[in-house]
This record gives C-alpha cells, sequence and structure tokens, in this order.
C-alpha cells in the first residue's frame, strides 16, 4: 500500500481530490516503479487539484507533473533498483498517473539519473518550473545575448519559474530586472540577484503596439497584455522567451515590434523536451544556480497538506518553489 493524491470525478462533473492508500495493483503497466521521495505543487498542479482549470486528461488520475525519488524494480535494462532518478514532464498529471504519491510506475525513456550536486530535495525544487526557466534562458542564449548586453526582464519573477529563471540569469552575469505584483517580495528577488525590481502593473494593461526600447531580453511566465508590452518594449533584435499564462492565454499585440524592430519571440514548452536537451539543461542549472538561493526559494510541505495548500499558490500567497515531501 502506498499513499497518493486522487483525482477523480463527480456526477456532477466537478473534481474530488482525496488522499488515500491505494494498493500497487492500481499503479500503471510500465517498465520501471519508484519509491517517490519528493514531489512539488505548480501552478498546474493546484488548477487540476481545485479543479479550477482543465489539466486532467484521464479519470481517475493521480496529479503531480514532476517527481524524484529511487527506483525499486525496473523491466528496463537501462535503469536498477538504487537508482536516484528525476522525472518531469511527458504528461506526468495530465495524460498520465504523476507525482503526487509515494510510488510511481513509468515508462524508462521519461527518466534522467539526478546530476550531482542535486540531491531529490533539490531536484525537485527546480523540477519542472526550473526546467522551463532554464529552457527560456537557453533560447536566450541561442539568439545571442550575453551578459553585458543590457537588462533581461524576469515577469512573474517571485513565481516558481520566474524565481529560478532570477536566479539562473544572475548566475550567468546578466543585469536582472524583476517584475512582480508582491513589493514585499522585493528583498526576496534582491537575494536572488534581481539588481531592481519593477511593479507589474507597469506592464499589466493595454499599451502601445511600439514603446520605448527597454530590455536587452525577457523571459514571460504571464501572457496577455504583459507579454504584448514586453515585445513592444525590447530592443532592436532582443528576444523574448514566453512561458506562462498567469495573467491570460490571450496575447493583444501587433506585428509592429516583429517587423519594425525585428524582435524574436520563442515559445518555451517544457513536456515534450528530447532528454539530450533536458540534460542540457540540468547541467546549465547544475553549473551557475547557487545552492543557497534553491534553499531561500522553497517551501517544504507534505503531502497530507496538498490539497489545502492548492488554492493559496492559484490565489498568489505562495512565493517560490513548494517543494513536497511525500513522507508527511
Amino acid at each position: 500500500m502506498f499513499k497518493a493524491i486522487l483525482l477523480s470525478q463527480t456526477d456532477e462533473k466537478k473534481t474530488r481530490a482525496e488522499l488515500l492508500d491505494l494498493d500497487d495493483a492500481r499503479l500503471p503497466d510500465r517498465d520501471v516503479t519508484v519509491a517517490v521521495d519528493y514531489s512539488t505543487l505548480n501552478f498546474k498542479d493546484a488548477l487540476a487539484i481545485t479543479g479550477r482549470g482543465a489539466v486532467v486528461r484521464s479519470w481517475p488520475l493521480v496529479p503531480g507533473i514532476d517527481l524524484a525519488g529511487t527506483v525499486e524494480s525496473s523491466r528496463s535494462a537501462d535503469w536498477k533498483p538504487g537508482d536516484q532518478v528525476v522525472v518531469t514532464g511527458w504528461g506526468l498529471g495530465e495524460n498520465h498517473w504523476g507525482g503526487l504519491a509515494q510510488k510511481a510506475r513509468l515508462d524508462a525513456g521519461w527518466l534522467l539519473r539526478i546530476p550531482a550536486p542535486f540531491d531529490a530535495k533539490s531536484a525537485m525544487t527546480i523540477a519542472t518550473a526550473g526546467f522551463t526557466a532554464a529552457l527560456c534562458v537557453m533560447a536566450l542564449q541561442r539568439h545571442g545575448l550575453k551578459a553585458g548586453d543590457g537588462e533581461v526582464l524576469v515577469t512573474g519573477a517571485a513565481g516558481g519559474v520566474g524565481s529560478v529563471a532570477v536566479a539562473l540569469l544572475a548566475g550567468l552575469g546578466y543585469t536582472v530586472v524583476a517584475s512582480t505584483g508582491r513589493p514585499q517580495e522585493a528583498d526576496y528577488l534582491q537575494g536572488l540577484g534581481a539588481a531592481r525590481i519593477i511593479d507589474r502593473n507597469t506592464l499589466s494593461q493595454a499599451g502601445k503596439p511600439l514603446q520605448k526600447e527597454v530590455w536587452a531580453g525577457a523571459v514571460d511566465t504571464v501572457g496577455s497584455h504583459t507579454l504584448a508590452n514586453v515585445c513592444a518594449q525590447t530592443r532592436f533584435y532582443g528576444a523574448v522567451s514566453a512561458c506562462g499564462l498567469a495573467q491570460g492565454g490571450d496575447f493583444p499585440t501587433t506585428v509592429m515590434p516583429f517587423i519594425l524592430r525585428g524582435v524574436t519571440l520563442y515559445g518555451i514548452n517544457s513536456v515534450l523536451v528530447p532528454n539530450e536537451l533536458r540534460r542540457e539543461a540540468w547541467a546549465l542549472m547544475a553549473r551557475h544556480l547557487d545552492a543557497k538561493k534553491l534553499q531561500a526559494m522553497t517551501v517544504e510541505i507534505g503531502l497530507s497538506e496538498v490539497i489545502a495548500f492548492a488554492p493559496k499558490l492559484l490565489d498568489g500567497q505562495v512565493r517560490g518553489r513548494t517543494v513536497v515531501n511525500t513522507r508527511r
């Protein structure tokens, strides 16, 4: 038996979230069984647990898009009992049973070895949020953005993706500007490496299609008017990595930043990513993320606390990364 959060639908098509004891026979028929040590609570997980978003594609489902733990048994030659592994994306918590449980059974191709210097807990401080941030930064690097080229903006900076993006960009030597709606988090963001803080309200309303050039590059986790304004303020031949929709999924802009300033917009998907690129992103974080900064952005809760905690995350009451200890 193992404990897991199980999502099911009521007759009224509403989501029911319960912490239950499940038998191993309930696990999917896949190659590798993992004892989950830590998982995370992400925005997408919170949407699934509360039923506020159409995240779950298959019922009933264990949510959780991330997990880290120890291989318990394996039918694959690539993995053996005792291997320390991390899994993010691949449809976990959406199409496939995810990480908010004490045990998971997974396809062998979804697993990565936890790279040094990370352990299961710090891997989950990073997880999908940090991996997404790393992909955003890598897109800007491939574009040619270098430290010293000018200010790089991070929107939604106090959130999970934003926090890691600020810390990673600062670790790489970029001058980072953090946009947030939580002015009380200024010290936190400066501790992660932000050179200055701006109020998200300066970006969140409808603006002109082309504005004063400010940003050499940007990581946007917000979408909607914020992303439109970021593009409109990006300098000639600058680049923006877009990976989120905290404000909304719309994009009310014009072609002006793209055809008059040559701005490039990179869309970042972190779910179906080849393992070679995953390893590259983890290696970048291993080299340039400060362990103390990771600790500063981490809140740890137990599996038994997740259901009650999820609405707080959606309501913007949680900063940084929420790591879930599955043994609590």
